[in-house]
This record gives structure tokens, sequence and C-alpha cells, in this order.
């Protein structure tokens, strides 16, 4: 298989995708800021996909590296795996909900499907902070509010933690 060449990097995102593995990695790289497709192995006569076919795909993701793959039908994306995005801004939820849910599922507390199948967490970064709060009664109203929306609504969030 193929490797990003990161040689201080131990653990690397594999992401196996059914197909599609080119159109996927293509709209990832031109969301994220420091991004970038690496290499492209494409497959050779003879193989399990079309000769031509992105076989293995190298590329960063924001600097981390990942490496995508077409590996056939009977390959899925399962949700016990997914890729989450700290968000700074509203805007930012705005924008990679947008971009990574058209032609996919929107799902409760800012979760999503892509269209490639591939599972995300679309998170103001305020969350994590609110929801370790030493005051549980604020934690608690915080997550009351989450479980009521889809996509993340970082003022919601805010009301409900000042009470």
């Amino acid at each position: 298989m193929t490797s990003v060449e990161t040689p201080n990097q131990k653990i690397l995102t594999f992401l196996t995708f059914s197909e599609g593995a080119e159109a996927a990695v293509n709209l990832y790289v031109s969301l994220f800021p420091d991004s970038e497709v690496i290499r492209i192995t494409r497959m050779g006569p003879g193989g399990h996909l079309p000769e031509g076919v992105a076989m293995s795909i190298s590329f960063t993701l924001a600097g981390q590296p990942f490496v995508a793959i077409n590996g056939g039908p009977h390959f899925a994306f399962s949700e016990g795996i997914s890729l989450l995005i700290n968000c700074s801004t509203q805007q930012e939820v705005d924008h990679y909900w947008e971009k990574l849910s058209e032609g996919g599922i929107q799902q409760p507390c800012g979760w999503l499907r892509d269209k490639f199948g591939v599972s995300w967490q679309v998170v103001p970064s305020i969350l994590g902070k609110m929801m370790q709060d030493e005051d549980h009664e604020k934690a608690g109203r915080v997550m009351q509010a989450m479980f009521q929306m889809t996509k993340m609504d970082v003022e919601a969030l805010e009301k409900a933690f000042q009470g």
C-alpha cells in the first residue's frame, strides 16, 4: 500500500472507499486549508478496478496525513469511526456542515454522513469546554440543548450554558 512521507507519523488514518475515493479526496482537500493531494497511484491493467482509476491517494487535511483507496463494493464506512472538525466560529460550522452534508445525511448532535459514506462531527470547539465545566447544571443544560440540534448552533449552546 501507499504511505505519506511522514517518518514521524506512527499512526496513519486510512480511508477505504468502495469507490469514489478520488472525488472524495478532491472535495475534502478543497474544503480545508493546509490540505493537498500528495500522490495518486492509479490502477494498471488486470486489477480489481478499471485501468486508470485511482487505487490509492496520499493526501493531507489541515496538515494531517491520510491515505484513501478504492477497495471495491465489499467495503463500507461505519459511524463507529468519524472525523471530528473543531470549529472556532458558527461560520466555520455552517461552512463545513453545508459542504459535507450536501448529498449526504444530516444526523443529530452535529454528526453527518457525507455522500461518500464518511461520518463527520462538525463541532464548535467551545462545546468541549462547556461540557467539561465544573458546574454540572451548566454542562447538563448544554447537553440537553445539543440533543435538540442537528447542526450545532453556537449561540443556542452559549444561551443554554448561561441558563
